[in-house]
């Protein structure tokens, strides 16, 4: 008898195992706003180089380009990593299926919409520019 007991606790914990869970609620409504991105090109500097974030948490990461130089802002791992709602340029949005950088020719804002899915730590930078002080790090927790 001790033996069908063993049994049956055994099928009701891979059977709870096998459940599947669902996240309760819209996981893309009230997003959390990050510190802005602020790129001086003058100084080539970033006003934050560290963002803390938590996975299944959504953000609004806004970055704004002082029209100085033409660069581009790079964080791959980051991008690969998260589930990116929407990318919004100057009040233009785009829905995209996967993102590795932005690039600014001009002055301007964008802002990008995302959910971090892996934990981590993910470097970005401003391309070519990385090694004069346009660099950063995103710690997903």
């Amino acid at each position: 008898m001790l033996g069908l007991k063993r049994v049956w606790a055994g099928v009701l914990i891979l059977a709870a195992l096998a459940t599947p869970s669902f996240a309760e609620g819209n996981l893309a409504a009230n997003a959390t706003r990050l510190p802005d991105l602020m790129i001086d090109s003058a100084n080539l500097t970033f006003s934050e180089t560290n963002f803390e974030l938590e996975t299944g948490k959504y953000y609004r990461l806004r970055i704004v380009h002082d029209g100085g130089e033409e660069l581009a802002v790079v964080a791959p791992e980051l991008f690969r990593n998260s589930w990116i709602n929407q990318v919004i340029i100057n009040d233009l949005e785009i829905t995209p299926y996967g993102l590795y950088s932005v690039e600014f020719d001009d002055e301007g804002t964008i802002d990008i919409w995302f959910v971090p899915i892996r934990p981590g730590e993910y470097k970005f930078w401003a391309d070519g520019y990385e090694n004069r002080g346009l660099a950063g790090t995103f710690v997903v927790k």
